[in-house]
């Protein structure tokens, strides 16, 4: 009897285990089920971050920095004045292509006027020259009649010779003058433009902000030397930043732009942000990378690529406090 009790005792223990572990095995198929089904339909990666506008501040011309009128970090409107470049340089360079371009001017005026006095004697000489024609004709009809000496023709045919002479010199002065005033004007031109050119860069010894935003990287103090495209600072607009998610290329299938997108913020880890999927790179992150993968070697490796994938914010989730480069966690919602 005792062996049969055990024996029993031993069958309900093995059945009670044999339950449990089909219990286990159903919440465990459940579990995955539900997992699977999570997974289908919110697609999700770590490799993302905050990403937004950045815009360099550089000076145009070389110089010494008067004054620097930011701080670190400080928020600035579009067209605060940043920074002063000393333009005691620029002024007097200014001033002397001013003065050039007016005594180039005064150089174009005196030719111009040459021009008026030239055509004014070419006319008279045009004049002069019609009376001759109409005095050698006569004179020539009347030397054929006899009615005049042969002395008095050719005395008129002399003063017909000598005003075409004239004529012809007034002509050759009025081409000469003409084109001395457009050498001239194409001086006039050649030196406003410089003079614009000075007119600029006296323009741009003072730097304003591009954008409103926060200053950021400040690398410049007062009497410093700085030359063309070298970073001072940068100014980044905190109300106009997105999300790059690089996802893997195996977990794009359904993803679409308009799509709702979860976003949890490592640094604000009770918060959760919203935004939608904007638009797919055209490419993998690598193949535009400073140095792209050679796949035509003999020792290539197949990996799995990353594409990175655009999301907007809600504006009502932006509200200033995220910052570029940031690391966050997006799950875009999909549809089975």
């Amino acid at each position: 009897m005792e062996e049969e009790k055990k024996e029993n005792g031993n069958n309900g223990k093995k059945k009670k285990i044999v339950a449990g572990f089909i219990i286990l095995l159903i919440a465990g198929i459940i579990t995955l089920f539900f997992y699977l089904d999570y997974k289908a339909t919110h697609i999700t990666t770590d490799d993302a971050f905050v990403d937004g506008r950045i815009y360099a501040v550089a000076p145009k011309i070389p110089g010494t920095v008067k004054a620097v009128h930011v701080e670190d970090n400080q928020m600035v409107k579009k067209g605060d004045m940043l920074v002063e470049i000393a333009p005691e340089d620029y002024d007097a360079r200014l001033n002397e292509a001013m003065s050039s371009v007016n005594a180039e001017k005064s150089k174009l005026a005196e030719y111009q006027a040459k021009v008026k006095t030239a055509r004014a004697q070419l006319e008279l000489q045009d004049a002069n020259m019609r009376q001759a024609e109409i005095d050698i004709r006569r004179a020539e009809l009347l030397y054929g009649k006899g009615a005049i000496s042969k002395e008095r023709y050719e005395k008129t045919k002399t003063g017909y010779d000598v005003t075409l002479a004239e004529v012809k010199a007034s002509r050759e002065q009025m081409r000469q003058t003409e084109s001395s005033v457009a050498s001239q004007a194409s001086s006039v031109t050649a030196k406003e433009a410089k003079l614009k050119t000075e007119q600029l860069n006296v323009g741009y010894t003072m730097i304003y902000a591009p954008a409103d935003g926060r200053i950021t990287k400040k690398n410049v103090e007062k009497g410093n030397q700085v030359q063309p495209g070298q970073p001072l600072m940068a100014v980044v607009p905190l109300d106009d930043v997105w999300v790059v998610a690089n996802y893997k290329e195996t977990q794009l299938k359904k993803v679409r732009p308009g799509q709702k997108v979860k976003i949890k913020v490592d640094t604000y880890s009770g918060e959760t942000f919203t935004g939608k999927v904007d638009s797919i790179m055209a490419g993998t992150g690598s193949a535009f990378s400073l140095f792209p993968p050679e796949n035509a070697t003999g020792n290539y490796v197949k990996v799995v690529q990353r594409v990175p994938v655009k999301i907007v914010l809600d504006r009502k989730d932006m509200a200033g406090i995220l910052r570029v480069g940031m690391s966050v966690v997006p799950t875009v919602l999909v549809e089975k």
